[in-house]
């Protein structure tokens, strides 16, 4: 899709990600699945899936290395929602095997462990579809701060329906529609991934700070800029 179209569509449903995401939904854009981390947050996008598209694939990654609290909400909300065509990726036990036998990869080279985890088994994962659309919000971080409803990497087109939220926004909406929590949130777990590198957010620090804290690393590498995985910015 030409830049020219997907400005017009972040003009057309700037202010309105339910009218955004059933426009996706529609088959306007080919064929499209939503993946899901079934973090935090993630209970409102997969509600307002539910309820505009409900036969809507939805890809959920397990890296073998999360929490068993997010694996336990996983199960629930996808009862609770009817997910009618979950897909749940792992990734592949003898390239594990090989490349990561004692599960410590994430230690040594955690980009080598996110691609082996999370990013080839998504690409496999989404071939065969035309986009896919994610729960990124601006707020979530400097590195998100630009991020638009629709957008495109090398291969997909990328839906963030929930891109201009704020963090009362989706508060609401989970009130509204007496949505559960993750269990892990309050325990001030505001970005939840993999256990080993997840951590709690102090109050006042970014919603994603407590991700591979210490490092300059900011995403698994399933969202990339310019062919990179994207990087913290130097303070």
């Amino acid at each position: 899709m030409p830049h020219e179209e997907l400005s017009a569509l972040n003009t057309r449903f700037a202010d309105d990600a339910t009218a955004g995401l059933r426009f996706a939904l529609s088959g306007a854009l080919g064929r499209v699945a939503l993946v899901s981390s079934f973090g935090a947050e993630s209970a409102v996008l997969l509600h307002m899936v539910s309820r505009i598209a409900p036969d809507t694939p939805v890809v959920f990654i397990d890296s073998l290395m999360l929490f068993p609290e997010t694996l336990s909400y996983q199960r629930e909300l996808a009862a609770r929602l009817d997910l009618r065509d979950l897909r749940t990726i792992t990734p592949d036990r003898n390239t594990l095997f090989q490349r990561d036998p004692d599960n410590l990869l994430h230690r040594s080279n955690p980009d080598a462990c996110c691609a082996l985890r999370k990013a080839q088994p998504l690409e496999q994962a989404l071939r065969g579809f035309d986009g896919w659309i994610t729960g990124r919000k601006q707020f979530q971080g400097t590195t998100r701060s630009h991020l638009q409803m629709f957008e495109r990497d090398d291969t997909h087109l990328k839906i963030n329906p929930l891109a201009a939220w704020k963090p009362a926004d989706l508060a609401d909406y989970m009130t509204r529609f007496d949505l559960p929590r993750h269990p892990l949130v309050s325990q001030g777990y505001l970005s939840i991934g993999c256990a080993p590198c997840t951590a709690p957010v102090a109050q006042g620090e970014e919603p994603r700070a407590g991700r591979w804290r210490g490092q300059d690393k900011v995403e698994c590498g399933i969202h990339i800029a310019n062919g990179r995985v994207i990087r913290r910015q130097a303070s």
